[in-house]
């Protein structure tokens, strides 16, 4: 089983395709130019628009900061570090209203594939029902599944062949949310190519 570990600290920073922020593309599968999975962290440091991403599955959660406001196709959603992940459409119009100040970001994007983001509580086993998956680490930890793997805080963990299970323990047994779970399948049953 192929397993990719990606640390947010390890990737040099690039503008957004608008100009408005700067974003670290921690996964893109199966490559850059031709991504049908793409995991991403954003530093959003002023209020602006998202860019525009057609036919893409968009999830989106808040990893550090106060907070952002998303108006998306004229419907605002508030969300923290404390709020489940949003799900929208890449394509709908989306601008970005920071609380107090900036924040860091969380990016799942899925193009012609079905997925999620699911919040990660330490020891809580998770059975991803998809072709791949990882986790993102918002703390240090132990993830366990197949084998046993140190985790740094702010990276992600990627298996090319989800295991049929997996757990994260956090190095300090006082933190309950330790990141998120992602999940991408194709939408259908056949196989990646």
């Amino acid at each position: 089983m192929s397993t990719r570990l990606i640390c947010v600290d390890d990737v040099s920073p690039q503008r957004w395709r608008n100009g408005g922020g700067v974003t670290r593309e921690l996964l893109a599968w199966p490559s850059v130019e031709a991504w049908r999975v793409r995991v991403s962290v954003a530093d959003v440091a002023v209020d602006g628009p998202f860019s525009s991403f057609p036919a893409v599955e968009r999830w989106f959660a808040v990893l550090d900061g106060n907070g952002v406001e998303l108006t998306v196709g004229g419907t605002r959603h508030r969300l923290t570090v404390e709020d489940a992940p949003l799900r929208f459409s890449g394509e709908a119009a989306t601008a970005c209203r920071l609380l107090d100040g900036p924040t860091r970001d969380l990016n799942l994007m899925l193009r012609g594939v079905r997925g999620g983001m699911f919040a990660a509580l330490a020891g809580q086993r998770w059975r991803p029902r998809a072709a791949k998956c990882g986790l993102f680490a918002a703390v240090a930890g132990r993830c366990g599944g197949v084998k046993d793997l140190a985790v740094p805080a702010g990276s992600l963990l990627w298996f090319d062949e989800a295991p049929a299970s997996l757990d994260f323990v956090p190095a300090d047994a006082g933190v309950a949310a330790v990141g998120w779970w992602l999940a991408a399948t194709p939408q259908e049953n056949a196989a990646w190519a």
